[in-house]
């Protein structure tokens, strides 16, 4: 493998399968192969974990073998791809139950010494992409639900355990899209993966 060859891991974190999410994970990961980049394709649903974090961050809770592997990926990840619909202006409980497992103190972030409560954030060097769903309008998901998803997930969770550059794909008002506008959107994430692995390639 070339030195300058870059891994994209791609994150599916819809619950059930056949879903739009997959199908736009799926082009996006056609597009990252066609360009010549490794790729991991990881659906959380076929994973076997508890999504519970049972003691907090105060107890041990030993990782499931599953998230074992998955921690191993997101390590040799240089960029990881997140795909999944928004409910509730937030993730899904299945990307969120894997990210309160996964990105544990000691392997996603640590606390300064100082005690201040900021991060020292420990998966610097990745870059990100989250892709989403949702039936809401842009102007409503802005205006009423102040980017929630945006600020929790991107903000709040990648950036804080230093993932960036973080690219964002929204689909808007899902539930009424066309199936032309969806095919188009389906093309768009094809090319998109091709840019994103050319950019990683180097």
């Amino acid at each position: 493998m070339p030195k300058n060859r870059r891994m994209h891991l791609v994150v599916l974190g819809h619950p059930t399968p056949n879903s739009y999410s997959d199908a736009l994970a799926h082009a996006y990961t056609r597009g990252l192969r066609e360009a010549g980049a490794e790729v991991e394709l990881l659906p959380l649903r076929d994973l076997s974990f508890d999504p519970i974090l049972r003691q907090g961050f105060s107890g041990a809770q030993s990782l499931e073998p599953d998230l074992v592997h998955a921690q191993r990926e997101l390590t040799r990840a240089n960029h990881v791809a997140w795909f999944f619909p928004t409910w509730w202006g937030a993730p899904p409980t299945l990307v969120r139950g894997f990210v309160d497992r996964v990105f544990l103190p000691g392997f996603a972030y640590k606390h300064r010494g100082n005690g201040n409560g900021l991060p020292d954030a420990l998966l610097k060097g990745r870059t990100s992409h989250v892709v989403t769903t949702m039936d809401s309008p842009n102007f409503w998901y802005w205006l009423y639900h102040r980017s929630s998803l945006h600020a929790s997930f991107v903000n709040a969770t990648l950036r804080y355990v230093g993932f960036g550059p973080i690219q964002t794909t929204t689909v808007y008002s899902l539930r009424t899209l066309a199936p032309a506008a969806r095919e188009r959107w389906l093309n768009k994430l094809t090319e998109r993966g091709r840019s994103d692995a050319a950019k990683r390639l180097q």
